[in-house]
């Protein structure tokens, strides 16, 4: 029995009969006079293979195209694989697929076999039924009246219309196979676009038995598993022509040709993406990753802007840096002898050695900053605000305004469904359904009853409690282990700052670097240690990626997820959990945690206690802002680099070595499906990375933007060449993936919320606590001594000074370690803190000055977030997220499609009834309407 019921996730796929048809006319098609292999090449066998090009999407007849093609190479060892293939492509005939095979001989190395598959239009018309594909039953008559003022502008930055918009636009329907005249169906054969024809048959690949029925294991189906067995080495639709030229067959659409000359090339970085195309070719979630990333990289255009001002601001008054003055002047900053920064191998020092790093960070810490850090802020709304406004556009235009997760995602995972061996019933479908059979005995049942009724119960399968719970205990359990991995490497990383700066100090303390002429003067042992650590935490952040993923796959995998939405949002929070804490953890240490919990001499407090010697680090006079900037610029640059490289060049340079010999062979030999074996898989996961890259740039730009106000142009410019690279490796170095839909972004879209409402909080702790901002400003107003309204002198007030013979001997510098110019006349030396000196009847305590300034960062941080947040609230709600115009016309849509499928079906009742001349004859309610009684249908056609 023949059963569609719009719900795709049962065991069995629908099992084709040779001799089935439609019962409309439009639906009868003659089919082929073979679909297996053997029979094909019978009626093909006059055909001289060596003349015929094979740089083609279509079978040998040069009529069915190839729709998708799976590869193997014969192991003669292997004769469990040569059953599994057989009972497995006999089991794909069986569904009503067409299969032909290519040889060994025929391909390039001799040794692999390639089977093509073709789906008729039977196949195709019903699995569009299940998958409830939209198709277009009306040209669209709605007047687009979106011109833009001062349109002319944008002229260099267009594209053809012809690429633009490379179909006219619809109305459309889901598919019902019952009501096939129902939509424009000019030809059968280009009906479908190959898309869609791709995404049919994968579906009906992934759910495929490759035992025989008699063996009763239903675990064993499904093409990832042939896959992973090694049954079969690759499974892909095909490119339709070589990226680099267009195909020589007139029926062939060249659309890898168009994308790559509009859209996959670098000097086109300014023009606008061909969306339509884009989705047309590689489905809807491709087209909206694309959408996503240039909208995101438009955006990123005005936070660079804004930054770039900010920063020239902090160029343009260099000289107005009246602290970074005193530090430099040998009359003040020369004068002021520093506390060691470390125990043993630190020397006392003076303060004007820290000069060049003081004027550096002025570039990033100055009134600039605040301002940059709430824009920063607003922005972040504005982006996500603006995207939920375009992405509802797309959704109408690309026709999945009524897509929804749970009727797409109705299609259970194969994986779900041999894995769960119980069964339920169904709590949505639990109602009797009826079924119009399709089998022998209701075609008797038809004769005598008009209408044969058969009940079923929807029993779905699932998960029992128990196993579930222990699952997610287990995925759990290993999540938090590699984030305690992290955390442990993070502390690792710390100790080394901490050991490794007294050997930095003591190298340094004779200035051997100063000959270096230009980077010279720069090196500072802060300096030294925090490149190097930061370089040392790059790669170990880089090594346990590579770990991590395959283990969030397979604890996923583990897990058992329903659907593949499921299992999307569950890899997604798994991968950014851990991504977050691998990328983000180092810089924030440094912003909030390095140099607050140091003590004062005598009585330091140490990392882990005294018996580890390591002293916790101190932030030098200049702040640790300039070194939190260091850290970021570090880490999101070396990511971005090594991305490209990883993205770009490794495919490029595993497809040039694997095709080095099949380049030299002449199209007629090397074949369409050859040349696409050659190149490399996509992979379920492929857009997932593209997600997870660009999710963490932004946490990036957003998180501590305040430390560096270039981090968006950075990030703009790396977008740029991002759009590219991703669209020239998709069109060139990969296999064409299989078209898959999405309305959204899905869970990424949370994810960035999340980060969104965070930026405002750690860039508010920022300024607060990593900058000097507020003591400075708490000084000026408050504790200048001469009622002036300037910085002189500020130096001097946010030193406390010690005096040296109260220095502990653990404490004090070896002998030899101290510069020549220290001497015993120096007794007191300044270290970085609001305490009262020695001899003070609250010495080595907080002054009142130390409780101003952590009053007023708190009263900062409490009026910046309230500020900010209240204005993101606002323009989130002020904008609204689908547009006006987008609405209307979705309601006109909806209306107008009622409208016309309303009086298809009337039309449709009419032509029935006149046909069997219901008023006189028929006992029976006709077969549009099935539930209802005679007098209903009588009185609706009244």
């Amino acid at each position: 029995m023949h059963r569609i019921t719009g719900r795709a996730g049962g065991d069995n796929l629908i099992e084709m009969s040779p001799t089935e048809s439609f019962n409309d006319d439009i639906n009868g098609y003659n089919q082929h006079a073979s679909s297996s292999t053997g029979s094909f090449q019978q009626g093909q066998s006059a055909i001289d293979k060596q003349q015929q090009s094979k740089d083609s999407v279509f079978f040998r007849d040069g009529l069915r195209r190839i729709d998708f093609v799976l590869s193997y190479v014969d192991d003669k060892a292997g004769e469990r694989k040569q059953e599994r293939r057989r009972v497995y492509e006999a089991n794909l005939a069986k569904v009503g697929l067409e299969l032909e095979t290519e040889d060994k001989s025929e391909s390039e190395d001799g040794k692999t076999y390639f089977v093509k598959i073709h789906a008729p239009w039977e196949v195709l018309a019903t699995y569009a039924d299940v998958l409830k594909i939209k198709v277009p039953f009306k040209v669209n008559d709605i007047p687009d009246n979106t011109e833009m003022p001062m349109n002319w502008l944008s002229t260099p930055f267009r594209l053809p219309e012809t690429i633009m918009h490379p179909e006219p636009d619809f109305f459309t329907a889901p598919f019902d196979k019952s009501k096939s005249d129902f939509f424009l169906i000019d030809d059968k054969e280009t009906f479908f676009p190959p898309s869609n024809r791709n995404r049919i048959v994968y579906y009906i690949l992934s759910r495929c038995s490759y035992l025989r029925e008699e063996c009763g294991d239903k675990d064993k189906k499904g093409i990832k598993r042939l896959l992973n067995n090694g049954t079969y080495t690759a499974a892909f639709p095909l490119h339709d022509c070589r990226y680099w030229k267009k195909s020589r067959d007139t029926h062939c659409e060249s659309e890898r040709y168009s994308l790559y000359k509009h859209w996959a090339r670098f000097l086109f970085f300014f023009k606008e993406q061909p969306l339509n195309l884009v989705r047309k070719y590689y489905g809807e979630k491709i087209g909206i990753y694309f959408a996503w990333l240039g909208f995101y990289t438009e955006m990123l255009l005005f936070a660079a802007i804004v930054g770039t001002i900010c920063f020239v601001y902090g160029v343009l008054t260099y000289d107005e840096n009246e602290w970074s003055k005193e530090i430099c002047s040998g009359e003040i900053g020369g004068k002021i002898v520093m506390c060691p920064l470390c125990d043993k191998k630190c020397g006392f020092w003076k303060l004007n050695s820290t000069c060049n790093s003081s004027w550096q960070s002025h570039l990033f810490d100055n009134v600039g900053t605040v301002f940059f850090a709430i824009f920063m802020g607003i922005w972040v709304t504005l982006f996500l605000e603006l995207w939920k406004r375009r992405q509802a556009r797309l959704e109408y235009e690309w026709d999945l305004v009524d897509f929804e997760e749970e009727q797409q995602q109705l299609q259970l995972r194969p994986e779900y469904e041999t894995k769960c061996s119980n069964r339920k019933l169904n709590r949505i479908t639990q109602e009797p359904e009826w079924v119009l059979s399709r089998t022998a005995t209701d075609l008797l049942a038809k004769l005598f009853l008009c209408w044969a009724t058969v009940i079923l119960w929807e029993m779905e399968p699932y998960l029992p409690i128990t196993s579930k719970c222990a699952r997610l205990c287990l995925s759990g359990a290993t999540v938090i282990f590699w984030i305690s991995l992290i955390i442990a490497c993070i502390i690792g990383v710390i100790a080394y700052r901490l050991a490794v700066y007294a050997a930095f100090a003591s190298i340094m303390k004779d200035n051997p670097t100063s000959h270096l002429q230009v980077v010279g003067p720069y090196i500072t042992p802060q300096l030294a240690t925090s490149v190097t650590a930061s370089c040392i935490n790059f790669v170990i952040i880089m090594i346990l990626n590579l770990m991590y993923e395959r283990v969030a796959v397979w604890i996923t995998d583990m897990e058992i997820p329903k659907t593949h939405l499921e299992y999307e949002n569950k890899l997604t929070v798994k991968m950014f959990l851990f991504q977050f804490v691998n990328y983000y953890s180092s810089c924030f240490y440094v912003a909030f945690f390095k140099g607050k919990f140091v003590g004062y001499p005598g009585n330091y407090a140490y990392m882990f206690g005294r018996w580890s010697k390591l002293r916790n680090e101190e932030c030098d006079p200049g702040g640790c802002l300039i070194e939190l900037t260091t850290q970021l610029v570090i880490v999101m640059t070396g990511k971005q680099v090594w991305g490209n490289i990883q993205e770009a060049l490794v495919p490029w340079l595993m497809n040039w070595w694997g095709s080095r010999k099949a380049r030299k062979h002449p199209e007629s030999i090397y074949s369409r499906w050859e040349q696409d074996n050659d190149l490399q898989s996509f992979g379920q996961l492929g857009l997932f990375y593209e997600y997870l890259e660009m999710v963490i740039q932004f946490g990036f730009i957003t998180l501590f933007v305040a430390s560096f106000p270039l981090a968006p142009l950075l990030a703009l410019i790396n977008n740029i060449i991002e759009v590219r690279v991703d669209a020239w490796k998709l069109t060139t170095q990969y296999r064409r993936p299989v078209a898959a839909k999405a309305h959204s972004i899905g869970a990424w879209e949370e994810i960035l919320s999340g980060i969104a409402v965070l930026s405002v909080v750690t860039n508010a702790f920022i300024v607060a606590f990593t900058s000097d901002m507020i003591p400075r400003l708490v000084y000026m107003y408050a504790y200048h001594p001469d009622g002036e309204m300037n910085m002189k002198g500020y130096i001097n007030n946010s030193l406390s000074m010690f005096n040296i013979s109260a220095i502990p001997v653990a404490n004090s510098p070896e002998e030899g370690e101290n510069p020549a110019w220290f001497n015993s006349s120096i007794t007191t030396c300044r270290y970085r803190d609001f305490r009262y000196p020695s001899g003070h009847e609250k010495q080595y305590s907080h002054t009142m000055q130390f409780w101003h300034i952590l009053a007023a960062k708190l009263a900062f941080i409490i009026i910046m977030e309230h500020v900010v947040f209240m204005v993101k609230f606002f323009v989130a709600w002020m904008i609204p997220d689908v547009p006006s115009d987008v609405r209307a016309r979705v309601k006109r849509e909806r209306y107008l499609v009622q409208e016309y499928l309303h009086n298809y079906e009337v039309d449709k009742l009419k032509k029935q009834l006149t046909h069997n001349n219901c008023s006189n004859d028929c006992t029976c309610p006709p077969m549009i309407y099935p539930t209802l009684s005679k007098h209903e249908v009588l009185s609706e056609c009244l």
